[in-house]
């Protein structure tokens, strides 16, 4: 063992190194004064006792933590209590891949000798004690042991042929029941299952590096055990060994077994694009020069090495072992696996596995035998098949025969403009860039020009000006070439009556029947849809009354240009008064080419929602629409359910900074102007909102904001009524190629990154979190970090990944991406970073997982939200609100016991579901495939044949007893059955509880039209009326929310019961299938499952703790 361990490069440990005495209390520094941050998998500082010696070296993420004579061992002896007060700052660290020596864990023998070397790690126990310890392999890879201890050597270890399985995770009771649970890194905790009991040792790493490369280490000792080594030997004759070798004879023209250092740098840069040339050379330069070697040539052994160093990624290492059955490559059924489980692709087979590895798999081999190595994983992964937009969003896939006020509307202000609104240059590439981006509102603001043309620019400033003629040109052309949905033009017209004339000569001669002259029909109540107005160009602007019958008349006129200008007077020091609105003469020609987008100006809304025709338009100045929507969130909102309301830029943006557009989009406003000419963070939201449906322009607003009767608040910091809400689990794994922030100097090449993930929506959704800081790593940082985010309103919701780069003066933009909630794909995805300006950085990726749970139904199956238990509370039922209107309260009144009914029938079977996937060892995010399959391999017997088969011949597949059961699945089974119960409840039930909620509803909304009157005859009148008619609304919105949910259990029963069945089948497991025949199959996937662990109880607490 010690040979093979020298020939991996790692020196085998002296018993010096496994015994030496710790050293820390002569450097006199108690565990208080040691900062371990949560970040870096640790506990908090404050959690441990001040009295007890500790270990210095504790917040290193060094991997091996290799322990000498110098330095000693690890304290013998540290209880950590429970701690509630506030943990520390969490201090930057290093990763363990941007250590000094870069050395990569990415095989099996990197972790085996790490294990060997030993690890710091925490055992966790009942009743929030943690010990720390020192874990290491025997030499001989035949058993686990940990020092210090008070028992015998022989006792303080674990034999690794009794170990069943290794879980990721907090998936244990112990974890659960933890004091310290919320406090220990998900990333950094796993659980060890071993012996006959099925005992659990459960550990915490100090980073999750570390956490990694025990868990593939131990995994790949469970499947080969004795015969470890001779795998690890025979690996190295692997696919890629076979794939490079090609490679190498196909560039060694020469036949000589050399090829030029110029020729392998260009060969590995084919390979791995992301790669700088420098580098490959460097690597190169520095392996030969560690061989003393003479000559530039390289070897084909060297080309390899190089390779493998450069262009192997530990955490997709990781993950192929995980999912692996014999730990080298995916055959089809692991891909399968793979693919159905966490990518959540429905409907998949081994042919479908097989078009991947042929896709993918660069060796010859691997295509031919149908095994996918870690580079054809790799290239799968970094696909598009694998990236976070989900590909229906692509193309339009919305509703597009709403009313055109229900959709927001990708828009532009001052669209001439490429730089700041006083001073900036205009230009037609304004119109050009805003049109092939998706707009679908740009803006024209028209003045007299000479030579009788009219031109573009912002009147009162200094802005340069263009030809309105060769603007409608440009339209004309690009109005629809990312688009086919309708494009409005905002036209402010300043212009004299004499050239509003050619501008209505331009108009008809250049855009013709693309204009929409049709005028809107007086027995609508709403505008038409976008399907029904596609190809049209739709005309916003001042129109005269239809009693007008001369060729013109006067109207009000607009002029944000004048707002601006007043405000730069008054910030300059000027005494100037507000002036009212300026009257002008429109020319009729050029009033009948407005049609369904009337400009007109706004009073209150009790005015417009008395007298405003659904095709009149308001424009809102920002600081107006801020205060509409502080002031009157709920009638805001509802305002926009009918009419279509504008919100342009503050005039105090001179500068062509943009407004937050999620400020307005939240009280459900559809144009919401921005200026496309200044990135940043808000024109970031912009696009990435748009991105959706097909990046049409046009994107359906949440359901709640659209019906006629719905209660909803556009400042809500609390769940949506109606609305189940979703938590979003995202890890951070790693990123790829991160480049220098542009016009960063003062660090050369060094990048020291860190990301941000951002939650954009309702303000109870606005969240941030973000990972520690990996130094001096730019090319693929680790940063294996999770965080959980509630989302109240996902139909409203952004998630924005930033990469910035850590830095004493200023923490600097390296790229981002910002993506819908709605188009978020689950499992393990690829996200490109763009740049500050939008442009796609290339080959800079983030690397992360993805998973949704309690997510309402809906979209494709493998979507839909998972069940997840929540804390232990009481039931909470939805009420209804009383309105002091005697008839209308008793109708609702009759709507608390179905209420309750279908908020039990919900639950039950959501909570059962919880239950069955925590005796399978799984987490919260986990689907029920991925709990079958885990549950696989700890159902075969000493026969090798299972000792449980689902019967898949009714709806609700049952399990068979086949053997003797013990214990602990005979709990499985009992957990089992009750999630079947609690499903087939459902599914029963559900209808008629969701008839009744129905009826009530029904009964309710007879009174409506009438709730004025009744509510007056009851003599309420002011606030009470107000606050009864607000109720009315409220409790119609929780009728309408609870059929939905109702509706959706139902749905996500059925998808449970689809995921039973298909996972039964893969698994060998179905009555009447080739059940048992595979056993050594399955049992060589036990990486994926999950064997519950025997109950520590009081008596396992001892000062004796091993």
């Amino acid at each position: 063992m010690a040979e093979f361990l020298e020939n991996c490069g790692l020196p085998s440990p002296s018993p010096v190194e496994k015994t030496a005495v710790s050293s820390d209390e002569k450097d006199g520094k108690s565990q208080s004064e040691v900062s371990v941050s949560n970040g870096d998998c640790g506990l908090s500082t404050d959690m441990v006792g001040s009295s007890v010696p500790d270990n210095q070296g504790l917040e290193s993420s060094n991997v091996s933590a290799v322990v000498d004579a110098k330095s000693g061992l690890p304290r013998r002896t540290s209880i950590i209590k429970d701690g509630s007060r506030q943990r520390k700052e969490r201090k930057k660290t290093v990763s363990f891949s941007s250590m000094p020596t870069e050395k990569k864990i990415s095989s099996a023998s990197d972790c085996i000798n790490a294990m060997v070397e030993g690890s710091e790690l925490r055992k966790v126990r009942s009743n929030s004690r943690v010990y720390h310890r020192y874990f290491l392999l025997d030499a001989d890879m035949q058993s686990l042991r940990w020092e210090p201890s008070k028992k015998e050597s022989e006792k303080a270890k674990i034999d690794v042929k009794s170990i069943k399985e290794v879980r990721t995770g907090k998936n244990t009771d112990t974890f659960r029941t933890n004091g310290i649970y919320d406090q220990i890194s998900e990333d950094c905790a796993f659980s060890i299952i071993y012996g006959e009991n099925y005992e659990s040792l459960d550990l915490v790493a100090n980073s999750a590096d570390v956490a990694n490369i025990w868990v593939t280490g131990l995994r790949y000792l469970i499947s080969y055990g004795k015969h470890t080594l001779n795998m690890i030997e025979s690996s190295q004759n692997n696919l890629r060994f076979s794939w490079l070798s090609e490679l190498f004879e196909e560039a060694d023209v020469k036949n000589s077994k050399l090829i030029s250092l110029c020729s392998a740098v260009q060969l590995i840069k084919n390979l791995n694009q992301g790669l700088k040339n420098v580098k490959i050379e460097l690597k190169f330069k520095e392996l030969h020069k560690a061989k003393d070697k003479i000559g530039c040539d390289v070897t084909q052994e060297e080309f390899m090495e190089v390779f493998h160093d450069l262009c192997t990624r530990p955490e997709i290492y990781f993950l192929l072992v995980q999912f692996s059955s014999n730990k080298e490559f995916l055959d089809t059924k692991d891909l399968m696996m793979f693919l159905e489980a966490e990518q959540g692709m429905a409907q998949v087979s081994e042919d479908t596995s097989l078009e991947v590895i042929q896709r993918y798999e660069p060796s010859k081999e691997g295509q031919l035998k149908g095994w996918l190595s870690l580079d054809g994983f790799t290239n799968y992964l970094m696909s598009s098949d694998c990236h976070i937009f989900d590909p229906e969003q692509k193309t339009v896939c919305q509703d597009m025969n709403q009313p055109l006020s229900h959709y927001y509307i990708n828009s532009s202000h001052n669209t001439y403009l490429i730089e700041d609104q006083f001073r900036g240059p205009s230009d037609i590439t304004g119109y050009i860039r805003a049109l092939k981006m998706g707009c679908r509102s740009v803006e024209l603001d028209v003045w007299d020009g000479p030579d009788n043309e009219p031109v573009i620019y912002t009147g009162h400033t200094m802005t340069s000006q263009i030809v309105f003629r060769s603007v409608i040109d440009i339209i004309n052309k690009y109005a629809f070439v990312a688009s086919e949905f309708p494009l409005i033009l905002c036209l402010e017209n300043h212009c004299s009556l004499k050239q509003q004339k050619v501008m209505f000569q331009h108009l008809k001669k250049i855009l013709g029947d693309k204009i929409h002259t049709d005028p809107p029909k007086p027995e609508d109540s709403y505008l038409p849809s976008p399907l029904e107005l596609k190809g049209k160009i739709l005309l916003k602007g001042k129109k005269l009354n239809s009693t007008c019958t001369s060729t013109e008349g006067e109207v009000t006129d607009e002029d944000e240009g004048a707002e601006m200008s007043q405000r730069m007077s008054i910030d300059g020091g000027e005494q100037q008064t507000v002036s009212p609105p300026k009257k002008f003469q429109l020319s009729k020609d050029l009033s009948d080419l407005v049609t369904l987008c009337k400009s007109i100006q706004f009073k209150d809304f009790p005015t417009a929602f008395q007298n405003q025709k659904h095709w009149e338009l308001c424009s809102f100045n920002e600081v107006f629409a801020s205060r509409c929507a502080t002031e009157c969130p709920g009638d805001f909102v509802n305002y926009n359910k009918k009419f279509l309301a504008r919100v342009y830029p503050s005039p105090m943006r001179i500068d062509s900074s943009n407004m937050n557009p999620q400020d307005f989009w939240k009280c459900g406003c559809q144009i919401v102007a921005m200026n496309y000419q200044t990135p940043g963070l808000m024109m970031d939201l912009n696009i990435g909102w748009f991105r959706q449906n097909g990046n049409c322009g046009y994107v359906l607003r949440p359901a709640i904001m659209r019906e006629q009767v719905s209660y909803f608040s556009a400042n809500t910091k609390d769940s949506v009524p109606g609305v189940s809400p979703q938590l979003l689990h995202i890890k951070i794994i790693s990123g790829q190629n991160f480049p220098k922030p542009k016009g960063s100097g003062a660090k050369g090449d060094v990048v020291d990154p860190y990301v941000y993930v951002e939650i954009h929506g309702i303000p109870a959704d606005c969240a941030e979190q973000r990972t520690k800081t990996v130094n001096q790593n730019g090319d693929n940082p680790l940063f294996d970090e999770s965080f959980e985010f509630q989302i109240n309103l996902p139909e409203l919701a952004m998630v924005r990944f930033v990469v910035l780069d850590d830095d004493y003066i200023g923490d600097e933009f390296i790229g981002q991406y910002t993506i819908p909630f709605e188009c978020l794909q689950p499992g393990f995805r690829h996200i490109p970073l763009q740049s500050l300006t939008g442009e796609i950085l290339p080959h800079a990726w983030l690397f992360v997982h993805v998973a949704i749970t309690n997510r309402r139904g809906g979209g494709k199956p493998h979507k839909r939200g998972l069940s997840v238990r929540k804390g232990k509370r009481s039931r909470e039922y939805a009420t209804m609100r009383i309105l002091l209107i005697k008839a209308v309260d008793e109708v609702f009144k009759t709507a608390t016991q179905p209420l309750r009914e279908a908020t039990d029938l919900r639950e039950n079977m959501q909570n059962a579901i919880v239950a069955f996937k925590e005796l399978c060892g799984m987490s919260a995010v986990a689907n029920l495939k991925q709990c079958i399959l885990a549950l696989s391999s700890r159902l075969l017997g000493s026969d090798n044949t299972p000792v449980l088969l689902f019967n898949l011949k009714d709806q609700y597949p049952t399990l068979e007893v086949q053997g003797l059961l013990p214990d602990m699945l005979k709990k499985v089974v009992t957990a089992y059955e009750m999630m079947m119960q609690t499903s087939r409840a459902l599914l029963e039930n559900w209808e008629v509880v969701y008839e009744k909620i129905l009826q009530v509803q029904r009964a309710a909304m007879e009174f409506h039209e009438n709730l004025h009157e009744l509510a007056v005859k009851e003599g309420l009148k002011g606030r009470k009326l107000h606050k009864a008619v607000e109720s009315f609304t409220w409790n119609i919105t929780i009728l309408k929310g609870q059929t939905d949910l109702l509706k959706h259990a139902s749905s996500e029963v059925l998808e449970n019961l689809k995921q039973v069945h298909y996972a039964a089948l893969t698994s060998n497991l179905a009555k009447g299938g080739p059940a048992g025949s595979s056993g050594s199959e399955v049992k060589g996937r036990r990486s994926l499952g999950a064997i519950p662990e025997k109950a520590v109880g009081e008596e396992d607490i001892t000062d004796e703790e091993n």
